[in-house]
């Protein structure tokens, strides 16, 4: 079975060559509280972009919508088709999966009519460039549809794909690992770039093709993987995983392990995790396993076959660990056209600043408030600095919920919105801090067992920070405004609140209650001084 290759000597295209340096309209970018970019004209025309992905086994439609850095799923719908299904054997396309694709695409034109999308991307992968009636397909798509279908090869998917997680893990390195149903692609990502990538037919629709039973797709699968190691090189770092059967697997994993946090971008495993759920998949009847997982039936015939390929991969290159990407070439397309002063924007705080403009009572106040609690983490980790922000950002986009329910619907937001560039213990943090801004203890939620996540320090910053938002937005003024501020010495356990006598009324009962909350918080004594 055949490889193909590709280096990155020069940027991707659509790349340019340097960041830059300045924010919306010239003005500098100041860090994680510069100017929002989703207002700039160069975002703004993002702000609703429809992709379909014509793959070996699905066709799907997304239509990407809100913050450009870190867009929300506006509509995502899949249809399995198996176009791939036979190829090895036939050379063409699935009939009965043509079909499909076709009424499939028929569907999604009209969608895109009725949303009023200005342009509807359509790629296709593996299973349309390899058939010899791919060519025909393609054809009868446009003539049927006014679709123009792009069939690209194995080094744009690749590339394609190592962008979507780029999208969701800016800056990140490491080794990109894309599975469809007829083709697998690894591509090599650092300092934001794409380098290195290769295509294989190691998709599952191709291995069950293979004659000869588990022993032949062994040897297959070693041999394919002895060329990829000697052209891709020691990839020891971060593998991340792309693609529907990855995500089967880690979500059998998750049941194996009784992980709480049901969310598969960002999901971690090691090289042991991955041999022990391989291990499960093949000891256990697939329909019980299915129905256990919740994995659906079509891509659960394909997890025995993918599963083998992944456990060699694994061995094979020996990454430090294993992390589950929900992004791929739909979003390395979106990543596709951004210009670069958009894609180095953080995700997290780009969709957080776009949920306070959008959804709360003062948006801006979110900056206010981070500059009130700062000072009780002093010289704190960059990573927690930009998790701090993002809970004063978010602390009242929920304002809309009933009282009862805020806590939890924050803390749902958190946990289980698609916000880029969050591990998930930090999803952890992030939605226990914004529980506490509406309720005073965790305990008696739904969602106990996922606090395990945290260890014992973590968890009671997330409380400090919790209530100081609780306190800080009964001081709710105009962001620009002299506020009051809080002086905070841990050695003496101190916790000092100085306000301008002029809005000193303010400061009353449910104010003084959430106050001395806050001190219970962190073994502090109060002092409240006011000033002219």
């Amino acid at each position: 079975m055949e490889t193909s290759r590709s280096e990155a000597g020069q940027p991707p295209s659509g790349t340019p060559d340097s960041a830059d340096a300045t924010g919306t309209g010239g003005e500098p970018d100041r860090g994680l509280f510069g100017r929002p970019l989703f207002d700039d004209p160069s975002a703004r025309r993002l702000s609703r972009v429809g992709v379909v992905d014509v793959g070996s086994n699905s066709v799907r439609l997304v239509v990407f919508d809100g913050a450009a850095r870190s867009p929300a799923y506006f509509y995502n719908e899949k249809v399995m088709c198996a176009l791939g299904a036979g190829q090895s054997e036939t050379g063409r396309l699935n009939p009965l999966g043509r079909e499909r694709a076709l009424a499939a695409l028929r569907r999604f034109k009209l969608l895109a009519e009725g949303m009023e999308l200005a342009s509807l991307t359509v790629v296709a992968t593996a299973a349309v460039r390899d058939s010899v009636d791919g060519p025909e397909f393609r054809d009868e798509v446009q003539r049927e549809t006014g679709l123009k279908m792009w069939v690209i090869n194995g080094d744009e998917e690749a590339r394609l794909s190592a962008q979507g997680v780029l999208l969701g893990w800016p800056g990140s390195y490491g080794l990109v690992c894309d599975i469809g149903g007829s083709s697998m692609e690894l591509a090599e990502i650092r300092d934001g770039r794409v380098g290195k990538r290769m295509t294989s037919p190691l998709g599952p629709l191709k291995m069950r093709d293979i004659a000869g039973g588990a022993k032949e797709r062994a040897k297959v699968i070693d041999e394919t993987l002895t060329t990829m190691v000697d052209y891709m090189g020691p990839q020891h770092d971060r593998l991340f995983l792309v693609g529907g059967s990855w995500r089967a697997i880690a979500r059998i994993d998750m049941m194996r392990r009784n992980y709480p946090l049901h969310v598969l971008h960002e999901y971690r495993m090691t090289g042991d995790d991955v041999q022990a759920t391989v291990d499960l998949i093949a000891s256990q009847d697939i329909e019980s396993l299915r129905s256990a997982s919740g994995v659906s039936g079509s891509r659960m015939a394909l997890v025995p076959l993918a599963s083998e390929v992944l456990s060699r991969l694994v061995r094979a290159f020996d990454p430090a660990d294993i992390a589950i990407s929900s992004y791929g070439i739909r979003e390395g397309t979106l990543y596709e056209q951004m210009p670069q002063k958009l894609r180095d924007r953080d995700p997290l705080i780009e969709s957080c600043r776009f949920a306070e403009a959008k959804d709360a009572r003062l948006p801006g106040f979110g900056k206010t408030l981070y500059s009130f609690v700062s000072p009780l983490f002093p010289e704190p980790e960059p990573a927690k600095v930009r998790l701090i922000k993002a809970a004063c950002l978010l602390h009242d986009v929920s304002w809309r919920a009933h009282p009862d329910y805020r806590a939890e619907v924050c803390f749902e937001y958190a946990t289980r919105a698609n916000l880029g560039g969050l591990k998930h213990w930090e999803r952890i943090f992030l939605g226990l801090a914004l529980l506490y801004r509406y309720r005073k203890t965790r305990e008696g939620t739904s969602f106990e067992a996922l606090y395990d996540l945290l260890d014992e320090e973590t968890k009671k910053e997330a409380e400090i920070l919790g209530k100081a938002m609780r306190f800080g937005a009964m001081l709710w003024m105009q962001p620009d405004a002299q506020m009051a501020t809080l002086d905070w010495t841990p050695g003496q356990k101190r916790l000092g609140l100085h306000m301008p006598r002029a809005v000193s009324a303010l400061y009353g009962e449910v104010a003084e209650s959430r106050l001395s909350s806050l001190a219970d918080a962190l073994g502090a004594t109060v002092e409240v001084s006011l000033y002219e």
